[in-house]
């Protein structure tokens, strides 16, 4: 069976006659591979229907954290008893998803050969967790990394710029890190709590509000904050972290965060879980994998194993 490949064209690397669009484009036509160009969700379902009645070998997703969240979510909607092979070209602006599964280099070059060894067979394989989120209003998705308060906040800013990126997303968290010292504005909105209820395995956890709530199953949430760092430590469960703390107390602790170490201070949630659910006093919103959905309650599973291709 041949390898498909799904491809965001609205991605920021991929938009048309980008260099990096048509060495992916070149590479599958030299290898038979089938493209599935999708840009709706409604197209995303219907190639993803389509790749499970043809059967594939393997699913190339090429695409920034969204897109690969959103594919990843059609195709076990397709797939429900086992996922295909699937690997991550990273074509976003940042692309964290990707770059923690083993993405290296430039993204032309890695496309190129990811998509060169799913073909030919010769891919090396990884076994890798996955989320399952599902939310109040009807949303059922898998992915990678969850986030609430101190997240959800930071990509309201990051969104509401001009122009996305890794030094755009680095600006701003230097500026709350700094910020955070003197009570900035910037600090204020995006440290600022979010009333909600949280059971962990189904025991509520204490506190009625929380400034960050972060589940994933990867230790790297972007630009190298490993505020999830026990990710991967156990195969049954994923990372849970949160915390109650203020803006004061809360944002110096970066380096920490940066050195993969616990937050410190009392009230908060630091385990190995495996259910996570949030249900927040008013509606709110919450982040999974750099895309932004409304809810009023969510709840956070293991999502189905992903078996992720890389180059050899």
């Amino acid at each position: 069976m041949p390898v498909d490949v799904v491809l965001n064209p609205k991605a920021r690397g991929l938009r048309d006659g980008s260099r990096l669009r048509e060495g992916i484009l070149d590479a599958a036509a030299r290898r038979g591979a089938r493209v599935h160009t999708t840009r709706s969700l409604d197209e995303l379902e219907g190639a993803a229907g389509r790749i499970a009645a043809d059967g594939t070998s393997g699913v190339v997703i090429a695409g920034g954290d969204g897109s690969h969240m959103s594919a990843l979510s059609a195709l076990a909607r397709a797939f429900p008893s086992a996922l295909p092979p699937v690997g991550l070209a990273p074509c976003g602006t940042v692309s964290t998803i990707a770059r923690n599964l083993g993405a290296k280099g430039g993204a032309r070059a890695f496309a190129t050969r990811l998509l060169d060894a799913a073909c030919s067979g010769t891919a090396r394989a990884s076994r890798q967790p996955t989320l399952r989120v599902r939310d109040d209003g009807g949303g059922d998705r898998v992915g990678f990394m969850f986030g609430a308060g101190l997240v959800a906040r930071f990509f309201d800013v990051y969104y509401s710029e001009p122009r996305q990126g890794r030094m755009t997303a680095a600006r701003i968290a230097g500026e709350v890190f700094a910020g955070s010292f003197v009570g900035a504005q910037i600090a204020r909105k995006v440290l600022s709590p979010v009333a909600a209820r949280v059971s962990v395995d189904g025991a509520d956890a204490p506190g009625q509000t929380w400034t960050l709530l972060v589940a994933s199953v990867l230790r790297d949430v972007g630009l190298h904050l490993l505020v999830t760092y026990r990710a991967g430590k156990d195969e049954g469960a994923f990372h849970a972290v949160g915390s109650a703390l203020p803006a004061g107390r809360l944002g110096p602790q970066l380096p920490r965060v940066l050195a993969g170490k616990p937050l410190r201070g009392p009230g908060g949630i630091d385990a190995l879980v495996r259910s996570f659910a949030v249900r927040f006093d008013a509606p709110d919103h919450y982040v999974l994998d750099g895309d932004v959905f409304p809810a009023r309650s969510v709840a956070v599973t293991l999502g189905p194993r992903l078996t992720v291709l890389l180059p050899p």
